[in-house]
């Protein structure tokens, strides 16, 4: 069986790490190719930093820090402590030691001319990726950058989204996310043929604006999904209208879309199959999404164990599930 995901960060990276216990258990063979969102890449102390590639590699390989959700295990910080020393700035995104070497390499081979695909299937033989089935592809090779337009008093102003998400806690509202660089971007190599070939496609609880959204809104992403003959199947990233982590509500608001399951289901609904949502979901809400099969159960991803029984849910409801039809 060969699935398809799209995924963001620690949402994303911790399902499918769900999905691969999950084909362990049942003695399946893995083929899970996994599109992964490039909108949130930064640009610090001159390194091209991937946050949610590297949460995808790292936690997949077993590097992951697992209190954290991203980041590295064991990790040391001497280096931006010298940083700090130097003066050099933002000290709010921090990076230990471990992680450095991965910016550090990373943009050493795109100065090398390598394109981020193939920087990234490098990273992921690293992390022995391939070797348990798995391919990693960014959603594009071209550099595109999440930008979040916020009035914290002083008027409008454009800033990354890595300092309103990680600096400011989303605390300033958002009124619009702008993506630098998406008008010149064209899917990478690889990710169009992993959607058109999938048998099942997933869509995890990753952040439905600013992770998932914004890998379908790579040109050519969200056509292939419509034109797909895979079920198309999401677990909904709110619990009683609530993110377990992070601020999608925020994102949410800010394109005007309530906080509920229901609502971001909405957005996917031209190529949604299956959705599953937490077994307290009113499932009447749904009545207008007649394509869409939904399915209420745990969605709490607590532990891998509880996260592989919610990938084999999701899994088996794309069996279950009708194709929308374009």
């Amino acid at each position: 069986m060969r699935i398809t995901a799209l995924s963001g960060g620690v949402g994303g990276a911790r399902f499918l790490r769900g999905v691969l216990r999950a084909l362990e258990r049942s003695a399946e063979p893995v083929d899970l190719t996994i599109i992964g969102n490039t909108g949130d890449d930064i640009t610090l102390f001159g390194l091209r930093v991937c946050p949610d590639l590297d949460t995808v590699l790292y936690t997949l390989g077993g590097g992951i820090h697992e209190e954290q959700g991203w980041g590295r295990a064991d990790e040391t910080f001497s280096v931006q402590g010298e940083l700090a020393a130097y003066g050099a700035t933002p000290q709010w995104f921090g990076m230990g030691d471990k992680d450095f070497a991965t910016h550090i390499v990373r943009s050493q081979w795109l100065g090398q001319g390598q394109s981020l695909s193939q920087v990234t299937a490098r990273l992921a033989d690293r992390w022995g990726l391939p070797a348990r089935g798995v391919t990693l592809l960014p959603m594009t090779d071209t550099p595109v950058e999440t930008h979040v337009v916020r009035d914290d008093g002083s008027g409008p102003q454009a800033v990354h989204f890595q300092q309103w998400w990680v600096k400011e806690h989303a605390a300033v509202p958002a009124e619009r996310f702008v993506v630098a660089g998406m008008d010149r971007a064209a899917p990478a190599p690889g990710v169009l043929d992993a959607i058109r070939q999938a048998d099942v496609i997933l869509l995890p609880p990753s952040n439905p604006v600013v992770s998932i959204g914004i890998v379908l809104s790579v040109p050519g992403v969200r056509d292939a999904l419509r034109g797909t003959s895979a079920p198309v199947v999401g677990v909904s990233p709110l619990i009683s209208g609530r993110p377990v982590r992070g601020y999608a509500d925020a994102c949410l608001s800010a394109i005007g879309v309530e906080s509920t399951s229901r609502a971001v289901a909405g957005l996917y609904a031209d190529f949604l199959s299956g959705w599953l949502v937490d077994e307290a979901e009113d499932l009447s809400a749904y009545a207008d999404l007649p394509g869409v099969r939904v399915l209420p159960r745990p969605v709490l991803m607590s532990d891998l164990d509880a996260t592989a029984d919610i990938a084999r849910a999701a899994i088996d409801l794309a069996d279950a599930a009708p194709v929308a039809q374009p």
